[in-house]
């Protein structure tokens, strides 16, 4: 069976990249939907199949509650926030989206059930920083959460609306990009 850190390549088709796009920006603008915790971030998981070294996006699960406040968490957060993040326009405290856990454990349960591999997580970027005007690229906090994840880490860049990009990198690293294939017409 192919493992995740052997894949080259990865599909994601035009629908589900405009699905990606749709909660990206329903987010942004606060259009929450019932349940969902009104933070003005877009954060979900991709999972699908791995041929060989090509791996294909075969679903997007959104994630709607953020447990970014609730103890130990918070506290957790907190620390490698302080001690990782980029200063920003965002205060610390809104910035640092936990998955609720029995959200993402539900996440697992459906993709073994459909019988998906989970190939990582999402999230966007919005704030366009001085020395990162796209912000298409991991930052140092996202390499220290996503390390040894054994993940693909997702970075959707918005801070141009009207030209959103996707970029994927094996757990977070910069140096481990791996490109992502757009169905024309994406």
């Amino acid at each position: 069976m192919a493992q995740l850190s052997q894949v080259k390549s990865i599909n994601l088709s035009a629908a589900l990249w405009d699905e990606i796009k749709s909660h990206c920006r329903r987010k942004l603008a606060g259009d929450f939907i019932e349940g969902e915790t009104p933070v003005r971030r877009a954060y979900g998981m991709l999972a699908g199949d791995i041929h060989h070294d090509l791996a294909i996006v075969r679903k997007v699960i959104i994630f709607k509650i953020n447990a970014r406040t609730v103890e130990p968490l918070k506290s957790y957060m907190d620390d490698v926030m302080g001690r990782y993040a980029t200063p920003s326009t965002t205060p610390l405290e809104q910035r640092g989206w936990i998955t609720d856990p029995e959200e993402l454990m539900a996440s697992y349960e459906l993709c073994d059930r459909q019988g998906l591999t989970v190939l990582g997580t999402y999230h966007m970027h919005i704030v366009p920083w001085e020395h990162d005007p796209v912000r298409d690229k991991p930052t140092r906090l996202d390499t220290v959460l996503a390390r040894d994840s054994g993940l693909f880490m997702f970075i959707i860049s918005l801070v141009d609306e009207s030209r959103p990009m996707i970029r994927a990198f094996m757990e977070g690293d910069p140096q481990r990009e791996v490109p992502i294939i757009l169905e024309a017409g994406s």
